[in-house]
């Protein structure tokens, strides 16, 4: 079969299976921090936000190229979240046809490269990456590995300057879109030894392919170093008082396993998979022996069927960047970190398969019925999988389904609910949350916020409190407690956590806008009146603002600066019939003046 069909058949198939995605719904977990809740990104492909791209540390990440993504689909589909979705599905059929390009130009086996590249694109590890649009830059910095990959076997085909430089361009494209990307020059020398062959080992060549990627070991350590500062300038990685090195390795050895678990039973996937409260000792022992073990063979059996060495060593290292030991979120693993690792494993089956069944005559007759049945329970696994990627609610239920202590599942579920109005089953949610994980700030936040709707406004406070003593820079936990003081009539308490809101945050316009509420009830009129022009500095569009201020203008006498921003208010409300009077008041007033 020529390769241009199994190409079409592949990508057919991957369209057929993900479509779904393209009805999905936009998720509140991340999805909110990438697109829409990120006004850079909502204002489309302008200037400013080209320049954002490539200075921002938003996000704790430095991906200008992720950025660029995000802001073009939004610029193409605006809010759509089916647009969005779609861009990913097509990076991910692009990334499959690519792999199958660069696997059979290697080795010229067409039906293992296709087996490898219908693998990656159907096993349902892989949905993570492909149906949150948040993990964009899963599937585009893999883009740019393949494309990498593509332009080193043009290289080694005939080295030359002109054909080098593709491999570092397309390297460093892949860096701005995922640092995880750091580890494709060790790639590239595994894939020296086989099936390139450019070196074996005891023979000379080993130092020249080594130097002959110095400029790609510089780019990945770049890299490697910027995103280091920036997460921990962003507060993400997690402190060794945290979680000490000894349970970081013991996670990472038992992570190890349980990916190769879930490629091989994935029937419990979720989002977002908790740190255990503790690692029984033998389940690490367990572990370190079977990885040892794996790696002793394939090691033996290098010389004889490399393939092993290379696929396994694939799989450890292409991990190391996101396997825990620097420790990046809350998250103990996650189904997005295998969407490169799994090729490593998939070489070895896909190669392995034939040559442990060579001596039988039926062969290819019984593999390629295997194939067949495996590549079609995959694929319906993955849509089934893909289902639960619809909406937050069904995401997160599932992830509770399929976990334990899941605390990101509860705070999720309870944020989704208090924006359907369910506030007594989002409160039962985030109380679950908090009652899992004490310290989780947002959580008793957002716990405090669902008790103030229903009026329980001590226990709201008690929460904000809580938010505070996790988290004490949270410039919404000091807002919503000074609220919530200023409607006990506690001014200078309220007075402080508005201000210390605003320290955190300055350009926090509803906190400025809150403030001077307080200051003016307190007679501090003229503090009132510099922070609601700093709010309205800030957004100019802010209606209460101008309604506030419009409100203190008038005590002053100042009628027709007053009559302007009630003006305002209403131009930009045209509902706010408190507005609609007071302006009616200070029309009269200024015609009684008159």
């Amino acid at each position: 079969m020529p390769k241009l069909v199994v190409c079409t058949i592949l990508a057919l198939s991957t369209l057929a299976i993900y479509w779904p995605v393209t009805g999905h719904q936009f998720i509140s977990y991340d999805d909110r921090e990438y697109v829409t809740d990120n006004d850079h990104v909502q204002a489309g492909l302008t200037s400013k936000s080209l320049y954002w791209s490539f200075t921002t540390p938003h996000a704790a990440n430095w991906h200008p190229l992720t950025w660029l993504s995000h802001i073009l689909d939004v610029h193409l589909h605006g809010t759509d979240a089916g647009g969005h979705h779609l861009t990913s599905l097509l990076l991910h059929v692009a990334n499959t046809v690519l792999l199958l390009c660069v696997l059979c130009r290697m080795t010229g086996a067409r039906w293992s490269s296709s087996f490898v590249a219908a693998l990656f694109a159907l096993h349902p590890l892989h949905v993570e990456s492909v149906a949150w649009v948040a993990e964009r830059k899963d599937v585009l910095s893999t883009f740019f590995w393949m494309l990498t990959l593509l332009a080193y076997v043009r290289y080694v085909e005939r080295p030359a300057v002109n054909r080098y430089l593709p491999v570092v361009l397309f390297l460093a494209l892949g860096l701005m879109s995922k640092p995880m990307l750091v580890t494709l020059p060790f790639v590239l020398l595994l894939l020296d030894y086989w099936p390139l062959k450019r070196f074996r080992p005891g023979q000379p060549g080993g130092t020249r392919l080594v130097l002959e990627k110095v400029p790609l070991f510089a780019l990945s350590t770049a890299s490697a170093v910027v995103t280091n500062l920036v997460q921990r300038a962003g507060g993400t990685v997690e402190p060794l008082s945290v979680h000490p090195i000894s349970f970081r390795i013991a996670n990472a050895l038992v992570s190890y396993v349980a990916y190769l678990r879930k490629m091989l039973w994935p029937g419990d996937l979720a989002v977002f998979y908790p740190f255990p409260r503790a690692i029984p000792w033998w389940h690490v022992a367990g572990a370190l022996l079977l990885l040892a073990s794996i790696s002793l063979v394939a090691i033996r059996a290098a010389r004889r069927n490399p393939y092993l060495v290379v696929g396994w060593l694939w799989y450890l290292g292409t991990l190391v960047p996101v396997i825990g030991l620097v420790q990046v979120g809350a998250q103990a693993m996650a189904d997005r970190y295998t969407y490169v690792p799994l090729i490593g494993i998939f070489i070895i089956i896909a190669w392995g398969a034939p040559d442990l069944l060579a001596r039988w005559r039926h062969a290819e007759k019984g593999l390629a019925v295997a194939a067949i049945a495996l590549l079609s329970l995959l694929a319906a696994a993955t849509l089934l999988q893909v289902r639960h990627w619809a909406r937050t609610h069904t995401l997160f239920e599932h992830a509770l389904r399929v976990t334990e202590d899941n605390y990101v599942a509860h705070y999720n579920l309870g944020i989704d609910l208090l924006e359907r109005n369910e506030t007594t089953e989002a409160i039962r949610h985030l109380a679950e949350a908090v009652r899992i994980q004490p310290r989780f700030a947002e959580a008793h936040n957002n716990l405090g916020n669902s008790l103030e709707q229903l009026g329980r406004r001590a226990e709201a406070i008690d929460h904000y409190s809580r938010a505070l003593r996790a988290n004490p820079s949270m410039a919404t936990a000091h807002y919503n407690l000074g609220l919530a003081l200023a409607k006990q009539g506690k001014a200078p308490e309220a007075i402080h956590h508005l201000s210390e809101a605003l320290r955190t945050r300055p350009g926090y316009a509803e906190a400025h806008n809150n403030l001077a509420i307080v200051l003016a009830d307190q007679g501090r009129t003229d503090e009132a009146i510099d922070h609601l022009a700093e709010a309205l500095r800030i957004d100019p569009e802010y209606a209460r603002a101008h309604f506030n201020l419009g409100v203190v203008l008038a005590d002053q006498g100042r009628l027709d600066e007053a009559i302007r921003h009630y003006s305002e208010a209403l131009r930009i409300d045209p509902d706010d019939l408190e507005a609609r009077r007071r302006l009616d008041r200070a029309l009269a007033m200024r015609e009684t003046e008159l």
